[in-house]
């Protein structure tokens, strides 16, 4: 009976982690094979459907189009947000990345808006899907521990991701889930328009930046990120923005001896925000 229970268990967490976390139905059903509905007795008669004109303003969701259709809509929706606040609406109605269809909250962003410094991680986690903010479970709260090490706290600082719809299972976003996003995570970039970006891990290192070197080469190096379209127009506005790698807090907590190094970013952050 004990090895039962915990092999239904073990197997309960399994789903779980899988991002399989909500029952459709009482039965499984096994989907690679094509049901065949039983034959109507031949002395039934078979009902006549009368053809229905189809709804109009239906068309296929656009996470079931091409990777390239959905990057589009990104591009025209984050283009015509003016504010935050219409960015974070433009998203709400975007159908182009099916993350958003087993997430429970769209993680916008968290801080001050008008702060000089930008944290951007890479997606949000199960904490963060069931509040709807960026970095609030266990390794969120490290980031807050860290950034107080460099007089930042929540108030000083604003914090968003380069997906902002969970993965299930807390899994890696996918290339194309990252390329069909990254429209909106640049254009919060440019509403925000801090002095200084920080990377928080990998995925938003090479999103932002092209770079395809690992975090371990690239963190406490200063890197460029270049605002799209900025090359040649001459404008402030689109000026590249100094930026720093350093590991993700989630990393951190599983390799601790790396800290040193993480301190040693976060002193370089807060010298060049002293200069």
């Amino acid at each position: 009976m004990t090895q039962t229970r915990n092999s239904a268990l073990a197997l309960l967490s399994w789903y779980i982690d899988s991002g399989v976390d909500e029952a459709i139905a009482t039965e499984p059903r096994n989907f690679f094979v094509t049901e065949t509905p039983a034959a109507a007795p031949a002395s039934a008669p078979q009902p006549t459907q009368p053809s229905q004109p189809p709804r109009p303003g239906l068309s296929v969701p656009l996470d079931l189009e091409s990777p390239a259709a959905a990057q589009l809509s990104a591009q025209a929706l984050a283009a015509a947000a003016g504010s935050l606040a219409e960015l974070a609406e433009a998203m709400q109605s975007f159908e182009g990345c099916a993350l958003k269809h087993t997430a429970s909250n769209l993680v916008f962003g968290d801080g001050n808006p008008e702060a000089r410094v930008m944290f951007v991680g890479e997606a949000p986690g199960a904490d963060e899907d069931r509040q709807g903010k960026p970095f609030v479970g266990v390794s969120g709260q490290l980031l807050d521990r860290m950034i107080a090490c460099i007089g930042l706290d929540r108030n000083s600082a604003y914090i968003t991701n380069i997906i902002s719809w969970r993965p299930p299972g807390n899994r890696k976003p996918t290339t194309a889930e990252v390329t069909t996003c990254l429209p909106f995570v640049q254009r919060h970039i440019e509403l925000v328009a801090p002095r200084l970006l920080v990377l928080v891990g990998g995925t938003a290192v090479s999103a932002l930046t092209g770079r395809s070197q690992g975090i371990t080469r690239l963190r406490g190096r200063w890197l460029d990120y270049q605002p799209p379209g900025a090359a040649g127009t001459g404008s402030t506005a689109d000026s590249p923005i100094a930026a720093m790698p350093i590991f993700h807090p989630a990393y951190l907590l599983r390799q601790p001896a790396l800290k040193r190094e993480a301190w040693r970013d976060l002193v370089a952050i807060r010298n060049r925000l002293e200069q």
